[in-house]
C-alpha cells in the first residue's frame, strides 16, 4: 500500500498516511484534527535489482585525499 505525505496548513506539521491508490485523492486530517491539509509530491527511489554500482574515481577510499588526488 502506498504511503502519502501530507502537510497541515494550520499547524505546518507533515504526516504520512498509508492508503490504497484508489483513496489517494481523499481528504486527510492531520493527527491534531485539522482538516486544511495538502498532499505533497514525493520522489521514490526505484532499483532494478542487483547490487548498487560501485563508486568510480579515486580508488583509494576515504574520499579525494584518501585517493591520492590532493597536492
Amino acid at each position: 500500500m502506498p504511503t502519502y505525505v501530507y502537510k497541515c496548513r494550520e499547524c505546518t506539521e507533515q504526516f504520512e498516511l498509508n492508503r490504497p491508490m484508489s483513496a489517494s485523492a481523499d481528504p486527510a486530517s492531520c493527527p491534531d484534527g485539522h482538516a486544511d491539509t495538502v498532499k505533497l509530491l514525493t520522489t521514490v527511489g526505484v532499483s532494478r535489482g542487483g547490487a548498487a554500482p560501485a563508486p568510480s574515481g579515486g580508488g583509494g577510499g576515504g574520499g579525494c585525499c584518501g585517493g591520492g588526488c590532493c597536492g
